[in-house]
């Protein structure tokens, strides 16, 4: 009978052993932790047995006491042993909740960003240059504004150039000068091809303006001017060359390949700087949407 008592009562005996271990464990390293970490945790603890005792367990976490938390899981990094009431996630989406709350109040008493308008005046200014001076593009309408004391940017006057009237009758625009000279002029370029390995190959073609003709293409890893001179050399192996070499200012086009370019006969004609659309028939068929602006030549 003796047996079956001990027997009986040794669930018991065992666990309480378990409950005053875990008690001496826990006296043990909160010997060894700081004050503060004991003291936010204190205050942690306080906080959700507040938060237990509210009748209504639909909202038994106020705005105060989600706050509370927010702020205590920037300051403490233990913030997640103490937390009982709720997961970590969910203090994670408080948070975020809170950051989207605070950045749609700034955006309502902060003023739109964005562009700053153009007067009337800079607008008339710019299209008034634009007709008088048909030479004139935005560069130059830029820094004529900025002599006379308008503080505007450049792609803002290029801007409002394309919106500006159309005259038909402006003589030796860059459109005419590809449209009455097509049959005479070619244009050379570069484009790029990542490979598998994660190597650049350099893509050099010359493209006639008349029929669209590719007359050369070849690639290479290392573009240099007397490769280029020797790939210009082969796209006219007997007959003449054109014209006019059309090219843009890519740094590999330097002083070597243009004096190249006149030993052949040929005029180079460079593009501005910024203005693929001044290339455009290479533009297009290498596939750059800039190139687009050229279909009607």
């Amino acid at each position: 009978m003796s047996c079956k008592r001990l027997v009986a009562g040794f669930p018991i005996r065992f666990g309480t052993m378990i409950s005053w271990l875990r008690h001496l464990i826990g006296w043990f390293i909160s010997v060894f932790r700081s004050r503060e970490d004991l003291i936010l945790e204190n205050l942690a603890l306080r906080q959700q047995l507040l938060a237990l005792r509210v009748r209504r367990p639909r909202r038994r976490v106020s705005a105060l006491q989600k706050l509370f938390w927010i702020v205590l899981r920037r300051l403490w990094a233990g913030w997640k042993k103490p937390l009982i009431l709720v997961t970590p996630r969910t203090l994670v989406g408080w948070h975020r909740a809170g950051f989207r709350l605070y950045w749609r109040l700034i955006s309502r008493v902060h003023k739109p960003g964005g562009r700053k308008p153009v007067s009337k005046e800079i607008r008339a200014l710019i299209l008034r240059m634009a007709a008088e001076n048909p030479t004139w593009g935005a560069p130059r309408i830029h820094g004529e504004l900025l002599k006379l004391g308008f503080d505007i940017s450049e792609p803002t006057v290029s801007r409002w150039l394309r919106r500006g009237p159309r005259t038909p009758d402006r003589a030796q625009r860059w459109v005419t000068f590809l449209r009455n000279h097509r049959e005479a002029i070619a244009a050379m370029d570069f484009f790029t091809v990542p490979t598998i390995t994660f190597g650049v190959l350099y893509c050099f073609f010359v493209i006639s303006h008349d029929r669209r003709k590719i007359l050369r293409c070849n690639v290479t890893r290392y573009p240099g001017a007397l490769w280029i001179v020797q790939q210009m050399r082969e796209a006219w192996p007997y007959a003449s060359t054109p014209k006019f070499l059309l090219f843009d200012r890519d740094s590999k086009f330097g002083n070597d390949v243009v004096s190249a370019v006149r030993e052949f006969g040929s005029e180079p004609v460079r593009t501005a700087y910024r203005s693929p659309w001044q290339n455009g028939v290479a533009e297009r068929w290498v596939g750059n949407p800039y190139g687009q602006e050229t279909r009607r030549t």
